[in-house]
């Protein structure tokens, strides 16, 4: 983390100012995407090696998630491979208000926190404010995807959903949001969940 970290996180510009993602990269990218609440990494990781040149920006807050992710990220830029993540430890809220419009080619939020009492509800990080803000960043025909597997979240994230004119839900039937895509990395929270005997509901999302 001490000698890591630096090399690979950053901090928002003051308030105000935009943030060009890719002034975060040593090298042009062919696009950019971010993940907000990346956990372990495991999701994140997995899309970075898969896909070189696209740079990818993860946001988690828990220390522990991020270091995970940061010896990952270590090891493989030491053995030679990409250097395309970046770490954000800030609110994700202000990240997706400094990017400037239509500069990203996708988005993750995977297995937010619930906040299941309804007092915490308004802290929930998929909100109709923040699927506005997600619609200004994704130019047409991009895509966000949502997952979670707690069924009031779920119901949550369908009526917000449904609320968004700008996204178009992608599902045509019921498989379409109980399995995982084939190109969607799984998520350690993810396979905890199945283990658990819950049912993660997968939210694909195209700009329109």
């Amino acid at each position: 983390m001490a000698d890591w970290l630096p090399r690979v996180s950053f901090v928002l510009p003051p308030e105000g100012q935009p943030l060009d993602p890719a002034s975060l990269f040593a090298v042009p990218m062919r696009e950019y995407r971010v993940e907000v609440g990346f956990g372990d990494g495991s999701h994140l990781f997995a899309l970075a090696e898969a896909h070189p040149d696209i740079g990818f920006i993860g946001v988690e807050p828990y220390e522990h998630g991020v270091a995970k992710l940061v010896t990952r990220i270590a090891a493989k830029v030491a053995a030679g491979g990409p250097d395309n993540i970046r770490v954000l430890t800030d609110d994700a809220r202000l990240l997706l208000k400094a990017l400037p419009d239509a500069s990203l080619a996708g988005g993750y939020v995977l297995f937010p926190d619930p906040w299941p009492k309804k007092r915490h509800q308004w802290r929930r990080i998929v909100n109709p404010d923040t699927l506005a803000d997600w619609a200004r960043l994704l130019p047409r025909g991009h895509e966000l995807r949502l997952a979670t597997d707690v069924p009031d979240y779920q119901r949550w994230m369908l009526r917000c959903i449904l609320g968004a004119p700008q996204f178009d839900w992608q599902a045509a039937g019921r498989a379409d949001w109980l399995q995982r895509p084939a190109d969607w990395p799984p998520s350690k929270y993810e396979q905890k969940a199945i283990a658990a005997g819950r049912t993660p509901h997968y939210y694909r999302l195209r700009r329109v």
